[in-house]
């Protein structure tokens, strides 16, 4: 698995770019999130990645933000939702759209998006919003701590699980300790607290 790339933009369009890292050019494809948030080209950039591969194809597809892979993530957990539709998604709307469109339940506005019908953006809907919602009631407060909270909440329940935890005990654990301790909290506190 390739986490993220590091290196020089050597070629970008809205579909996709090239990040040369220490002469090997990876093709990475990307969405217009993305794409507009990609520096000049042969400036250096690093991009969170997903390798979805099939049996035709190896495919590497980038992302500015940790954020934007994990919507992308859930995007393609759901029947029907390819990477390649997950990707137009994510072009036609930001991702604060599209998790609020879902919160809202806002059936108009994930179906707006070209290739998804209303069945498609009911099962969007319906497999997502108590997800997201979630991770909404967890990421409170002002917009660079929302990402930070998140971020803590992710790694602390990723080492939670290495160790053996039940994911769901580690959840219900996580989100109770941040509700009571607030935004101030390191992972490393978070891990200890919810092992007790």
């Amino acid at each position: 698995m390739i986490a993220y790339v590091n290196g020089t933009v050597a070629y970008k369009d809205p579909a996709y770019a090239i990040i040369d890292v220490n002469g090997v050019g990876y093709e990475v494809k990307i969405s217009l999130q993305t794409y507009t948030s990609l520096p000049d080209v042969g400036e250096r950039c690093k991009l969170v990645t997903f390798l979805s591969i099939r049996e035709d194809a190896h495919v590497l597809y980038g992302f500015w933000g940790n954020d934007e892979k994990r919507l992308f993530l859930d995007l393609t957990s759901i029947s029907g939702i390819g990477p390649s539709t997950a990707l137009v998604m994510l072009s036609s709307l930001s991702s604060s759209e599209i998790r609020q469109g879902i919160i809202d339940e806002d059936l108009r506005l994930i179906q707006s998006i070209k290739g998804i019908g209303s069945k498609t953006a009911q099962r969007v809907i319906l497999e997502l919003k108590d997800k997201i919602r979630k991770e909404e009631l967890v990421s409170t407060g002002p917009k660079s701590s929302e990402t930070s909270s998140g971020t803590i909440r992710s790694e602390a329940l990723a080492a939670l699980v290495t160790l053996g935890i039940p994911k769901p005990t580690a959840e219900k654990s996580v989100d109770t300790i941040l509700k009571r301790e607030g935004q101030a909290i390191t992972v490393e506190n978070l891990i200890k607290l919810a092992l007790r």
